[in-house]
């Protein structure tokens, strides 16, 4: 089975890290939520759109499975993994530990650096929300920059390596449903969210940092949890 047109959307490969690259344009697509729950992968179709040998990617897709990112079938498919709904509500609990102490953190040792991406991303996704008819795709990209922007200026490698391991997993269930239910967006407990962890970071607020971050993964999450969408 081919991948689906989200491949269309990463560049061919420099030829000098094939492994590493290939692993990083996967991990991409799950974190993004541009390859779903219960879909299959082709090696042969993934190496194709990457421009290289079937190798690189086997070796990414092993280190995939390693993170359980990826499963292989009884029949040697490899596919997304199905998520319980006890499995989400796990994760949903260890996210807002972690992802809340991160953002704790970056209001200790944020930088202007740091400050002026957490802004443009939050603007981005604000501007993109607000759009008569917005594009659901570039909307969950700016989510995933707002977070990652706000988890980088914790300035903690690990923390970030920990936390890019979560989306990985759960990256195709909450960003599959906010492409999917445009409403979500348009509700805007998204935008609020972020505004509010942006001026928290801003004024160096560890708790309200903390408790943003929080309220926007729990709020996510509970509105996937009553779509009854998830397995088992």
């Amino acid at each position: 089975m081919n991948l689906p047109a989200a491949l269309n959307l990463v560049e061919p490969l420099d030829r000098q890290t094939l492994g590493e690259r290939a692993y990083a344009q996967l991990a991409d697509l799950l974190i993004s939520g541009r390859l779903a729950p219960g879909e299959k992968l082709s090696l042969r179709a993934a190496a194709d759109v990457l421009g290289v040998s079937i190798m690189p990617v086997r070796e990414a897709v092993s280190r995939l499975v390693a993170d359980r990112a990826l499963e292989v079938t009884p029949n040697r498919a490899v596919r997304v993994p199905l998520m319980s709904a006890a499995q989400f509500r796990d994760l949903t609990k260890v996210r807002i530990a972690i992802e809340g102490h991160a953002a704790a953190q970056a209001a200790l040792h944020r930088d202007k650096r740091d400050l002026a991406s957490i802004a443009q991303a939050e603007q981005a996704m604000r501007t993109e929300s607000e759009q008569p008819k917005p594009d659901l795709p570039r909307a969950v990209e700016f989510n995933k920059t707002f977070h990652f922007a706000v988890y980088e200026a914790a300035h903690s490698p690990i923390l970030v390596e920990i936390i890019r391991a979560l989306w990985l997993k759960v990256g195709p269930v909450i960003n599959l449903d906010l492409r999917a239910n445009p409403e979500r967006l348009a509700k805007g407990d998204a935008i609020r969210f972020h505004a509010n962890v942006r001026k928290a970071i801003a004024a160096g607020d560890e708790a309200a940092a903390q408790a943003g971050i929080a309220a926007d993964i729990s709020g996510a999450a509970e509105v996937i949890l009553s779509r009854g969408g998830l397995a088992g």
